[in-house]
């Protein structure tokens, strides 16, 4: 399919959704039933597992309890949130025991890399990012500014360069959200390479697409600077 201005679209998205948060409660026999608190900016959240995913989703989440992070790729359904795939590895800490930045990153480097992920919270066909480490004055967010990744300070309006280090496509994307959850992963993404741990950057899905990202696989290995 070619849009007007002549991009050539390789798929189409329907009803896909992310949902990425820390565990509250989990009920359920077969269907699991798992209550999220997905940052003060974003609320609650009620995803169901149904109980042919559930071993998988178990797999890659073996601390699956209130107080640890989840990360889950699935459909809408009948006005339904279900995690059909892990979007990651779970972290093996508690969400409120993120591990500090190595101390030989002060956050001045003028290229950081490691992994960018998407979030279906922004509005359709936003172009946008969503980074962990704002001020906490600016965002109205008491858990923005962490991260286990030397980032520096930047303001709601700043202008992001990512690239792709797997496509090798570049955007410049304005930061227009807190990213106080995608700042508790601390994890790697292997897309094409095996990134540092922490992540970046959290993008829409309109900006995640445009930049070669594969909404399925959840991840890529980006580099960030300053736009």
């Amino acid at each position: 399919m070619r849009t007007r201005d002549g991009r050539v679209v390789e798929r189409i998205w329907a009803d896909t959704t992310r949902i990425t948060g820390t565990i509250l409660s989990i009920s359920g026999r077969r269907d699991l039933t798992v209550e999220l608190d997905c940052g003060p900016h974003r609320g609650h959240r009620t995803v169901v597992i149904p109980y042919r995913a559930s071993g998988r989703l178990q797999v890659r989440h073996p601390k699956f309890e209130p107080g640890y992070l989840f990360d889950a790729i699935g459909i809408r359904q009948a006005g339904t949130s279900l995690a059909m795939l892990p979007a990651t590895s779970q972290p093996p800490y508690p969400a409120r025991a993120v591990p500090t930045p190595p101390p030989a990153y002060a956050g001045l480097q003028s290229r950081i890399s490691g992994p960018a992920t998407w979030s279906d919270t922004f509005d359709e066909e936003e172009r946008g990012a969503a980074y962990p480490m704002l001020e906490r004055s600016d965002t109205g967010c008491p858990d923005a500014g962490v991260s286990c990744t030397g980032l520096p300070y930047l303001a709601v309006g700043s202008l992001l360069q990512v690239r792709n280090l797997c496509s090798q496509r570049n955007a410049n994307v304005p930061v227009v959200a807190c990213g106080c959850v995608a700042g508790r992963f601390c994890d790697r993404c292997v897309e094409c390479d095996t990134s540092p741990r922490g992540r970046v950057v959290e993008l829409s899905p309109f900006s995640y697409v445009e930049l070669g990202g594969d909404l399925v696989k959840g991840c890529f290995n980006a580099q960030i600077g300053l736009g």
